[in-house]
């Protein structure tokens, strides 16, 4: 951009250069067979060309200059200006006068913008603390080390369209369910078609807080004894996997009549309490019903189940991913089997599950 400029301006010089040295009469010939090329030019083009703003300001200046020394400055424009119309030129020369009389305001006045920063302290303390007011979350930035005036939270507050703490406070299902989830386990079936078509009946149990899969088994008769043991040998199962934590106390089911009063009883002699979802309603039981599908989509899906050894190999080896690789949106990308802090260094791994199925990525020990 720089060079064209220089150029131009280079070139501009010699150009008047060149006019001193030339007599009349060699200006006289050198205007005429200029013209017959730039009327060459207007029949070839619709429209002038489009230049920018610094090829513009010589122009403007001859126009300024023949416009003070000619009588009819309008008739002489007409007749010397073949690229652009006349107005073109005037309107260049208006715009260049505006621009220099143009000037910004340095200081616009009033109060400085409050940073970015606080400003979404503000916003996420009222969101994630809906009782708290004002005064409260100015106390609380005051903590973190922020410096303002309480009235910077109300206007904050007022710009994001934030109730105060009285109509903001009302409680919802989600907050008021998501105090209990680590409390709460969920079960439910889903059928599987094998390559000769029999259906298996898959069971299995879910944890609310962590997501954590625990498979039951299946089987093609989901009898009363056969689910009754599933559901003491899950007791068994949770005994020592959740050792030291807090208990579950709530066991979430339809009413499909697979769960039996003895399966019910297993669960209430833990100190569990049943808890049936409506009929026909199943997002009652949403991450149950989020996680079949899950399991179909990523595992049976793809593949033909042979049989009901088949379907157990691939269900025990995607729980199995499920629970320990598999980031979840629902717990913060986490894993439901939490693990140790994830490497940042190191060659990156690849593991097949499933035969290449799926893919677990991770950072190899240096």
């Amino acid at each position: 951009m720089i060079y064209q400029i220089v150029l131009f301006v280079w070139c501009f010089l010699l150009d008047v250069f060149a006019i001193t040295r030339l007599t009349d009469d060699e200006k006289d010939l050198e205007i005429l067979l200029l013209r017959q090329q730039l009327r060459i030019v207007e029949r070839q083009q619709v429209r002038g060309p489009t230049l920018p703003r610094w090829q513009k300001i010589p122009l403007v200046a001859l126009v300024v200059r023949l416009k003070a020394q000619a009588t009819t400055w309008r008739d002489r424009l007409a007749v010397s200006v073949v690229l652009f119309k006349p107005d073109t030129l005037l309107k260049w020369h208006r715009d260049l006068v505006r621009r220099k009389w143009t000037f910004k305001r340095r200081n616009p006045g009033g109060r400085p913008a409050i940073e970015a920063e606080l400003e979404g302290w503000i916003v996420r303390l009222a969101h994630e603390n809906p009782r708290w007011g004002f005064d409260r979350i100015h106390g609380e930035l005051l903590k973190l080390g922020f410096q303002l005036d309480p009235k910077t939270v109300k206007n904050v507050m007022r710009r994001h369209h934030l109730l105060p703490a009285p109509q903001r406070g009302a409680s919802s299902w989600c907050t008021f369910l998501g105090h209990y989830k680590h409390q709460m386990l969920a079960c439910d079936f889903f059928t599987v078609e094998t390559l000769r078509l029999h259906t298996v009946y898959v069971q299995f149990f879910i944890e609310l807080g962590t997501r954590r899969v625990y498979l039951a088994g299946g089987t093609e008769h989901p009898d009363s004894a056969w689910i009754a043991q599933q559901a003491r040998q899950l007791t068994w199962q949770l005994a020592d996997a959740r050792a030291g934590l807090e208990p579950l106390r709530f066991l979430i089911h339809d009413h499909d009549p697979k769960f039996t009063p003895s399966f019910d009883a297993v669960f209430a002699a833990e100190g569990m309490e049943i808890v049936l979802t409506p009929c026909h309603a199943p997002r009652a039981n949403a991450i149950a019903e989020r996680w079949i599908r899950s399991v179909r989509q990523e595992a049976l899906d793809p593949l033909i189940v042979l049989g009901q050894w088949h379907l157990r190999h691939v269900l025990v080896e995607y729980v199995d991913f499920y629970n320990r690789a598999r980031p979840h949106q629902g717990i913060e990308q986490g894993t439901p089997i939490r693990r140790p802090a994830y490497a940042t260094e190191g060659p990156i791994g690849r593991r097949e599950v499933l035969g290449g199925v799926l893919h677990d990525y991770f950072r190899q020990a240096a």
